[in-house]
């Protein structure tokens, strides 16, 4: 019984400092971009979108296709950048503990 009690408390430990840590995440920043900067977009640490910034020389009315396509093109970006500073923090949260294929924290 010595080893659960010690498993629990390694547990409590560990959920207070992934609050800890997605708190921190979201109060950082990435930044994705398409077009060599002319379309810029930030989301949080979490994923959600705070600023979009697009160059005026996009603002052209008749081809909002190439406009779509670049808003996309640095969402993902940014996204890939997010989920990447996700993956390094949990990493060092776990210890570099391997976790199975699909395998996501939080629970």
């Amino acid at each position: 019984m010595k080893n659960l009690g010690n498993m629990l408390k390694q547990a409590q430990e560990m959920q207070a400092r992934m609050g800890k840590m997605q708190e921190e995440l979201e109060a950082r920043e990435v930044t994705g971009s398409s077009g060599g900067g002319l379309v810029q977009i930030v989301l949080n640490g979490k994923g959600a979108m705070r600023r979009i910034n697009i160059d005026k020389t996009l603002l052209e009315p008749n081809q909002p296709e190439v406009l779509e396509d670049l808003i996309i093109a640095a969402h993902n970006d940014a996204k890939i950048k997010a989920e990447a500073e996700m993956a390094s923090e949990m990493g060092k949260l776990t210890g570099g503990l391997p976790l199975p294929p699909g395998f996501k924290l939080p629970f």
